[in-house]
């Protein structure tokens, strides 16, 4: 039981293959974007200075020794 393709669906077919082509183009430059924009922005950020500690009071050692 065969069936042929019509000239109907060879259209139709030819339709939604460069549909799909073209939401699949569309779709992958619309995530790329997204995805170098997310990329740049973490870069790009001014480097932050680290945070200063407070100076010590004082030099000398309290600790206790604890060797034998």
């Amino acid at each position: 039981m065969g069936t042929s393709l019509t000239p109907e669906f060879w259209e139709r077919f030819a339709l939604l293959l460069f549909a799909a082509m073209g939401l699949t183009f569309a779709l992958a430059a619309l995530f790329d974007e997204l995805a170098l924009r997310r990329i740049n922005r973490r870069t790009h950020r001014p480097p932050t200075a680290p945070a200063q500690t407070p100076p010590r009071t004082g030099t000398t050692d309290h600790r206790t020794s604890v060797s034998c």
